[in-house]
């Protein structure tokens, strides 16, 4: 019997830990001001930036998703590190999305 109720309270407290992902307008508005920086600063001709989705992962990143130029083929996925830096961790493209400025393409340009 012993036996279930500590089953019974980690099984508690793991699902506890997954609902961790809420995240206040504070860090999703400074993660965003991090990803427009990021492209406006690395990217050939960005006009204008739309975000969609904002997503928090257990590791501690935050999925920022958009279009740019109102081009729905221009699509982008970034992934921002919200616990340390707001550094850019990785990011995924559209099959339209503007080419990388030249000086940014061997080492990413200052965001």
């Amino acid at each position: 019997m012993k036996s279930v109720y500590i089953c019974l309270i980690s099984l508690l407290v793991l699902l506890s830990g997954c609902n961790e992902n809420a995240t206040d307008d504070e860090t999703i508005s400074k993660a965003r001001d991090t990803v427009e920086s990021y492209l406006i600063h690395n990217y050939k001709d960005i006009d204008q930036i739309e975000f969609d989705k904002d997503t928090t992962s257990p590791m501690g990143g935050m999925m920022i998703s958009g279009i740019v130029n109102g081009n729905e083929k221009a699509t982008f996925s970034i992934d921002v590190e919200v616990e340390n830096d707001f550094s850019v961790g990785s990011i995924g493209k559209g099959e339209e999305f503007p080419e990388r400025k030249q000086e940014c393409i061997e080492k990413t340009c200052d965001y």
